[in-house]
């Protein structure tokens, strides 16, 4: 996950803690949904690096799609 990406969710986590018109168990399940949202991210970032490997034309292909 891009550094970027991180602090928006970290962000958004911060604004849904500090958050009075949400419910305790609403804060509670946006904030798994973000969890899980980032632990996505990071499994396919780490599919995405560990096929780049495979070869230079599966690499060079992956960055003209811009995945990599």
């Amino acid at each position: 996950m891009s550094g970027s990406n991180l602090k928006h969710l970290e962000k958004i986590k911060d604004s849904i803690d500090r958050s009075d018109t949400l419910t305790e168990e609403e804060k509670s399940d946006s904030v798994k949904r973000i969890e899980e949202w980032y632990r996505e991210d990071m499994a396919s970032g780490t599919f995405m690096q560990e096929l780049s490997e495979l070869s230079p034309t599966i690499k060079a292909l992956l960055a003209e799609l811009g995945l990599i």
